[in-house]
């Protein structure tokens, strides 16, 4: 996991942290655990052993399936196995939600461990996506602080990482490693945000037709990718995302200098660009955007940050902040969470309202 801390300690989680700093406080005791599980009528690779003392890489790894990294829909051409599921906890004991954890596999050897965070007495509400930045890991979902901000006002929260992060950064050799292999990073994300929401619409427990989407960072990126081709989603709450890769590989600080030229690469360049948030703003068909900009964010290029606001949508409200400071008052105390579920509302309050108030007159 070396990768994870080749830049120091992240611009991004230092603003999170800043931002619920009073809230996170107190994990939950123990932790989860679970047994990986193959998906039984996944396609497999058929190539050779590798020899000994060859230079190994992830395409060596075996079982393999067959997946289409050059779009973020899900097409014939990716075969990802059924939905398999396990329970691994479940927390009732908050008075205002109840929290569960369980594991998804539909890709053989990379289990997703969802964090469903639902309020307490709303029956099917609407629930909101979060991805967070690389590489955040899911660790704010295990304080019960954090979890009573995110079900506020009704609303189900899922949390979850994307790929080659946390629980599923594993058997791949250390010089891979999210940018690295970021062609498969983001389809890969795509492509499970896809199987999440079919995941969800099995259960019965959350409005489908009041899905939103949070992302930050790299999640940003990812969440524009699936609502360009998912319709499900239909509001979209996005920080810094990355994009623009010619500028962003260029001059992002999250890329060591060491390894940015073999990025600049044309060959590299071009395999990526399929998957460019610049590519597919201009034809985002959400129904309600928020995009915010932190100029002196270096993560995402100043450049990279007008391109992205040049192709957004017209119907997108863009948000400038001239440094972390400003950003980070804004949003200071969660506030940052308000904005998606002003938009996604539609009689959540009363009916939440409502139910809190049932269940604290019975206690």
């Amino acid at each position: 996991m070396g990768k994870i801390f080749r830049a120091g300690i992240d611009f991004r989680i230092a603003i999170f942290i800043f931002i619920f700093a009073a809230i996170f406080s107190s994990p939950l005791a123990g932790q989860t655990q679970g047994v990986d599980k193959q998906v039984s009528d996944a396609q497999s690779d058929s190539k050779p052993a590798p020899k000994p003392g060859a230079d190994l890489s992830s395409a060596d790894l075996t079982p393999k399936i067959m997946e289409d990294f050059s779009t973020p829909a899900l097409t014939s051409a990716t075969a990802l196995g059924s939905i398999q599921s396990l329970e691994l906890q479940v927390d009732d004991a908050d008075p205002m939600f109840t929290r569960e954890v369980v594991r998804v596999l539909w890709r053989p050897g990379d289990p997703i461990d969802l964090y469903i965070v639902k309020p307490t007495g709303v029956k099917k509400p609407p629930v909101i996506l979060y991805l967070f930045d690389y590489p955040t890991e899911t660790d704010p979902y295990h304080d019960s602080k954090f979890c009573r901000l995110l079900t506020k006002e009704g609303f189900a929260a899922v949390g979850f990482v994307p790929a080659l992060t946390g629980q599923r950064y594993h058997d791949r050799p250390m010089k891979e490693w999210f940018v690295s292999e970021l062609r498969e990073s983001l389809a890969t994300s795509a492509h499970d945000v896809q199987m999440i929401l079919n995941y969800l619409s099995t259960r019965g427990d959350v409005d489908m037709d009041r899905v939103g989407m949070f992302g930050d960072g790299s999640g940003a990126t990812i969440a524009i990718l699936v609502a360009a081709v998912d319709a499900r989603v239909k509001t979209l709450d996005l920080v810094d995302p990355w994009g623009d890769w010619p500028d962003w590989i260029a001059k992002s600080t999250r890329i060591p200098q060491k390894e940015r030229p073999d990025f600049l690469k044309p060959e590299w360049l071009a395999a990526v660009t399929p998957l460019d948030p610049v590519k597919w703003l201009p034809d985002l068909k959400t129904r309600k955007v928020r995009i915010q900009f932190v100029k002196t964010v270096g993560i995402t290029p100043f450049e990279a940050q007008q391109k992205m606001e040049a192709t957004a949508p017209v119907n997108a409200q863009i948000v400038h902040y001239d440094d972390s400071g400003a950003f980070a008052s804004s949003n200071s105390g969660g506030k940052g969470f308000d904005w998606i579920k002003q938009q996604m509302q539609a009689g959540t309050v009363q009916q939440y309202r409502a139910a809190s108030e049932k269940k604290n007159s019975q206690q």
